[in-house]
């Protein structure tokens, strides 16, 4: 069927592909008439179909193309013949013109939105060759291209409206009207920053302007300038999203900010401290679902899974997580608790903040000021009849120890410490002054994690390793073993990386390690007998995704150093 040449709705096309059945098609429409959503949005939205299986069924039914934005060289001069907020409400990114064709090549969500491929062909005398792609990679194309200059522009005509010189608009006047261009523009860098799959955007008065960074992958890029002018309008809004106090600018501050960005409902905690040129922030993202995932979506290799499956088969004891802030050791925790998340087992957890909601998991959030500390919390905790305890992390002899006591009284307890490597994660129990033949007791593992940078696969480059690198990696000094290098490309924003991968040190307390830990032998030891257990270290594995090709060398030496 040619459903080009007759009206034909985006629900045939679905059911046409097999996508849904005329029943799940005809619910479907009921409920998007109720929402005032359009069909493709209710879907989405409510988890029925993905973005990129309707981007699919449309290329295929109505014979366009698919592109990957990401991917390709974008024509500018394109982009000058229109305004970003234009082409967001359309949804549509208009990137090259086939000048012997006189088309002009544009992507579509909608390609049966025929009014807005007539409104480009007007604007630009060109005929419309339509490519098909989602509504994320389409809006991530328009921040990436349009998201600068539109803010800037705002602001600068908001500067110029409130008159500001030297001294920035009042708290007042920053956020008088719901559609300020301040208010556009905080709810704006949130979406981008998610969008770049930033973990944080850092916020940054300095002598003469705004810095706005993200930290992507685990490391910063500058994402943003602005004049200083508007400084304290920018942090008014935030505060008062956040929950903060508008008038206090001497001391640090927190808050928190939820946010749907593409459909997807954001934690935001924001960090607000002050500095020499005015008060700086700091938001951290987290998606609510991303910390509960599916243990495979963790990157345990098999060896590491059978470890880890052995660890949470314990009905009582200790397990810890270790690591530098960023390492993901959330992550672990919560994808460990998913697991155990069991009817017939009362999960209770103590943590600072909390960082998100499982459903049949009791969760206490630690409140210093109302005497709720970790310590006070674990002791209630104890009388609410728990099989399982996380503790979001043990920072004094007291949490340490209420913890010990618990896992030898028949509960498991799962906790977080910030140590470098599993067998120095002993040494610090000892040195908060836990007795060594109850830590040999109670502890049943720890798992030391670091996270890092996977290479792009569309722009990493091979090369034989040198000398240094092969002593580096524990490899023969004239072996030829070729490794990769980031280059950069459009597909990774030109920074030779894209996404991430753990990395893990699982340390499972064997009977024989237990000897060595009671005896207080030091973390050499411990270590010496967990690599003869079948540990492997933060270095191991770290030298194995480079010879995979996963990453780069310069990461794995990052780890290692660390550990």
């Amino acid at each position: 069927m040619d459903f080009r040449r007759k009206k034909i709705r985006i629900g045939d096309i679905l059911v046409s592909e097999g996508l849904l059945t005329e029943e799940q098609l005809q619910e479907a429409l009921t409920a998007q008439k109720e929402s005032g959503m359009k069909l493709g949005e209710y879907l989405i939205e409510n988890n029925i179909l993905g973005e990129d299986k309707i981007a699919f069924a449309l290329s295929h039914q109505l014979g366009y193309p698919t592109i990957d934005i990401g991917a390709i060289d974008v024509d500018k001069s394109v982009l000058d013949m229109f305004q970003g907020d234009y082409l967001k409400k359309i949804k549509v990114f208009p990137f090259g013109i086939d000048d012997i064709a006189g088309n002009i090549q544009v992507a579509m969500s909608d390609p049966l939105d025929i009014n807005a491929q007539d409104d480009i062909s007007i604007v630009t005398n060109y005929n419309v060759q339509v490519f098909v792609a989602t509504e994320r990679e389409i809006l991530m194309a328009i921040d990436r291209f349009f998201g600068q200059n539109d803010v800037s522009d705002a602001l600068d005509a908001y500067a110029k409206e409130k008159n500001l010189g030297v001294q920035a608009a009042s708290e007042a006047e920053a956020t008088s009207i719901s559609s300020s261009p301040v208010v556009i523009m905080v709810k704006d860098m949130i979406d981008n920053a998610v969008r770049q799959r930033a973990s944080d955007i850092h916020v940054e008065p300095l002598e003469s302007r705004i810095r706005v960074r993200y930290r992507i992958d685990g490391a910063c890029y500058e994402r943003g300038s602005y004049n200083i002018n508007v400084l304290s309008a920018i942090i008014a809004r935030i505060k008062i999203i956040g929950g903060m106090d508008i008038a206090e600018k001497r001391k640090p501050q927190d808050g928190r900010i939820t946010q749907i960005v593409d459909r997807v409902e954001y934690d935001i905690r924001v960090s607000i401290l002050p500095t020499v040129y005015g008060e700086k922030v700091v938001m951290r993202l987290t998606a609510k679902m991303a910390l509960t995932r599916e243990k495979s979506q963790l990157g345990l290799k098999p060896y590491e899974m059978k470890r880890f499956d052995w660890i949470l088969s314990h009905p009582n004891g200790i397990l810890l997580v270790t690591g530098p802030t960023g390492s993901g050791k959330s992550t672990t925790l919560y994808t460990a608790l998913s697991e155990l998340n069991k009817e017939d087992v009362n999960i209770i957890t103590v943590e600072d903040p909390v960082e998100a909601n499982i459903d049949g998991i009791n969760q206490v959030h630690v409140n210093v000021k109302a005497g709720l500390t970790f310590a006070s919390a674990l002791r209630s905790i104890l009388r609410q009849d728990p099989d399982i305890i996380m503790i979001g992390e043990i920072r004094d002899e007291e949490t340490a120890r209420i913890a010990v006591q618990a896992s030898i009284t028949g509960h498991l307890v799962v906790s977080t410490l910030h140590t470098n490597s599993s067998a120095s994660t002993i040494t610090r129990l000892e040195d908060m002054g836990i007795e060594s033949y109850l830590i040999a007791d109670s502890v049943i593992g720890v798992i030391a994690q670091r996270l890092v940078r996977r290479l792009c696969p569309e722009c990493k480059k091979g090369k034989l390793a040198n000398e240094e690198e092969l002593r580096m990696m524990d490899l023969i000094p004239d072996a030829e073993v070729t490794i990769y290098e980031p280059v950069g490309c459009s597909k990774c924003d030109n920074t030779g990386y894209r996404g991430r991968i753990g990395v893990y040190e699982i340390m499972v307390v064997t009977d024989d390690l237990k000897r060595v830990i009671s005896k207080k032998m030091g973390a050499a030891a411990i270590k010496e007998q967990a690599l003869k257990d079948g540990m492997k270290t933060l270095h191991m594995g770290g030298t194995d995704y480079v010879l995979e090709g996963i990453t780069s060398f310069a990461e794995m030496a990052r780890i290692s150093f660390d550990s």
